[in-house]
């Protein structure tokens, strides 16, 4: 009876251990996968940061690279706008060149024409006294021949005769030394081109004196 109490008592104490074993067991095993779950936060934790970093990381880059973008762009714009401003000056003062060189050639030119009027009307004045039958003169001929190389010379810089017998009086042509009273012209009209005015480039180098009926 002994015996058999001693050998329950032992299977009893044997399942107790074996229980305890079990117990330590899936303690054991619990510990080890709540470690590798603590493991695997820690690691996602860790490859989150990283992407976190990483996308920090990116956006600075990104948003370097647009702050050098703006900056050459403005650099660019400026470069552009500095270009546009001095190519208009340039074309400006090229212009303004252009245009003194004119204005300094025709000041020149009046002056030497100016000059060659009093020779042209001195031709004229000797071309009118010549008789007829001194037409065909050799020295006759001759002093028309220089006339007509003034007068082609004056067709080319565009001097031209002012027109003024049998014309309205016109002040900003003609100068009247000389009243008409005793013609049948209209009032205001110029009756003798007593002085020929010439006009460079349609604008008056020398007026007209002329006689007007009044």
């Amino acid at each position: 009876m002994k015996d058999e109490e001693l050998k329950k008592s032992s299977e009893e104490q044997g399942t107790e251990e074996i229980k305890e074993e079990k117990v330590e067991e899936t303690m054991e095993e619990s510990q080890e996968n709540k470690e590798a779950a603590e493991d695997s936060e820690a690691a996602e934790a860790l490859e989150n940061d990283g992407a976190e970093a990483a996308a920090d990381e990116n956006a600075a880059e990104d948003d370097e690279t647009l702050k050098l973008k703006e900056k050459y762009e403005a650099e660019i714009a400026d470069l552009k706008d500095k270009y546009t401003r001095l190519y208009a000056e340039f074309d400006n003062f090229r212009k303004r060149t252009e245009k003194e060189k004119i204005q300094n050639f025709d000041f020149g030119a009046r002056e030497v024409i100016e000059k060659l009027l009093p020779v042209v009307d001195n031709f004229e004045r000797a071309l009118g006294t010549v008789e007829e039958e001194d037409v065909e003169d050799a020295f006759t001929k001759g002093v028309q021949g220089i006339y007509k190389q003034i007068e082609k010379l004056f067709e080319d810089l565009q001097v031209k005769a002012i027109k003024a017998e049998g014309e309205k009086f016109d002040p900003n042509l003609h100068n009247a030394v000389m009243t008409d009273t005793e013609s049948d012209a209209e009032e205001d009209t110029v009756t003798q081109d007593l002085q020929k005015g010439y006009t460079y480039k349609d604008q008056v180098i020398r007026h007209s004196m002329v006689k007007v009926k009044k």
